[in-house]
């Protein structure tokens, strides 16, 4: 079993150790793994993504690029290149990558710290922790979560954090664990827990890596809260990622307001504006075309020559190059309630390209069956009722020939 350097040494970023291992992953004739005696590189668990960096045997140094754990606990590492993997019995020194490793310690311990205030000020406990490349989530067993409490627990979250408290690793027995107050108390798997304390604040069975003190945590910034399956997610990043996310953020907002010539914290009342005239433009633009569509109906009717004698049925084709199917559908609607017995049959060719067949209300004919003869025979897809019916059909399609043999089967 490897030992963990990890554990009790979060710090180390070199170490020398020996091949114990080298396998195959089952299944797998190129993954290669290999194992340590001992081993500073965390493995993916509890939610904490694995560390990265380098062995090095004698003057061939090799990129570890993931770290695991296997079901029978023991710690797994692969390189980027498979074929270098070590002989077993190798002597290798280890090299982690400190940004990374800090970086994850930051988050872990800054999660902790989190559920821990969630916990004090809410009575939310974490139900389970997540570390991304970009972002940390954790998720609260509550139903519901307002801004305020999320304000209110970060504000304490980083009131801790700025009093600099210890963080320190212990090891206990599980019995004497269960009279201590655990935030969680994790599953009966192990008679000895390891234990993370934040000074007076939080104490946590945990076997992940963490800072030694709250302050190198660095700022805890909550992003946003969602709804899950399970309760209310709450995304949040800590130092160096808080610090890059607010300078991302703050990045776009200057770019927004400079957009708007206004200043920064006018931003949402601008962009609010923005919406209210688009809707306003939107709600003018829709009026005007059903106007348009109205008047284009009524020209229309009044300009066809199909009517064969006063009060026999009219029908009306029109074909658009320059108006989509959203309109086609209009001109449809208002012709056929434009007159006392119409049929239009309308077509668009602005892609997607499609087809619009209506009636007056009442109608002799069955515009959906008329629709789904012209759809069959194009390759297209659609349907409708007796008194209108629409449906598209593939690009470069005549409709023109659809259109005019519609016709020629009402009027046969």
């Amino acid at each position: 079993m490897t030992k963990r350097l990890y554990y009790d040494q979060p710090d180390l970023l070199e170490f020398d150790s020996v091949v114990e291992d080298v396998s195959l992953d089952s299944g797998s004739e190129t993954r290669q793994s290999f194992t340590l005696r001992e081993s500073a590189f965390y493995p993916t668990s509890g939610g904490q993504v694995h560390d990265t960096g380098s062995i090095t045997v004698g003057d061939r140094r090799a990129r570890v690029a993931e770290v695991a754990e296997t079901e029978d606990g023991r710690v797994v590492h692969y390189l980027e290149a498979p074929s270098e993997a070590p002989a077993q019995g190798a002597h290798v020194h280890g090299s982690i990558d400190a940004n990374r490793r800090r970086d994850h310690m930051q988050q872990h311990t800054g999660q902790h710290v989190l559920s821990a205030a969630f916990i004090e000020l809410c009575e939310f406990p974490t139900v389970s922790f997540h570390m991304g490349d970009d972002y940390c989530s954790i998720d609260l067993a509550t139903p519901a979560l307002t801004a305020a409490q999320v304000a209110e627990a970060e504000r304490r979250a980083n009131e801790i954090v700025f009093e600099n408290r210890p963080v320190r690793i212990r090891y206990v027995r599980r019995e004497e664990a269960e009279k201590l107050g655990l935030r969680k108390l994790p599953p009966a798997e192990r008679d000895e827990l390891r234990l993370i304390e934040v000074a007076d604040f939080d104490l946590s069975a945990c076997g992940g890596t963490h800072v030694n003190a709250t302050g190198q945590i660095g700022a805890i910034l909550l992003r946003k809260t969602e709804k899950t399956r399970q309760g209310m997610r709450v995304e949040f990043v800590c130092g160096g990622r808080a610090v890059s996310t607010a300078r991302r953020d703050y990045s776009a907002l200057t770019e927004s307001a400079a957009l708007y010539s206004a200043q920064l914290y006018d931003l949402p009342n601008q962009i609010r504006k923005s919406f209210e005239d688009v809707k306003a433009a939107r709600k003018e633009k829709e009026v005007a075309l059903e106007e348009l569509a109205a008047a284009m109906a009524t020209e229309t009717i009044a300009s066809s020559r199909t009517a064969k004698a006063a009060g026999a049925r009219q029908i009306i084709t029109r074909v658009f190059t320059d108006r989509d199917s959203a309109f086609a559908k209009l001109f449809a609607q208002k012709a056929a309630r434009a007159g006392a017995r119409v049929v239009a049959l309308v077509a668009s060719t602005v892609n997607p390209p499609g087809l619009v067949f209506a009636q007056t209300p009442g109608g002799a004919s069955d515009m959906g069956v008329l629709l789904k003869e012209a759809l069959t025979a194009a390759g297209g897809r659609g349907g409708g009722s007796r008194d209108f019916a629409q449906g598209g059909v593939p690009a470069g399609t005549d409709v023109e020939i659809l259109l005019r043999d519609a016709s020629q089967k009402l009027t046969a």
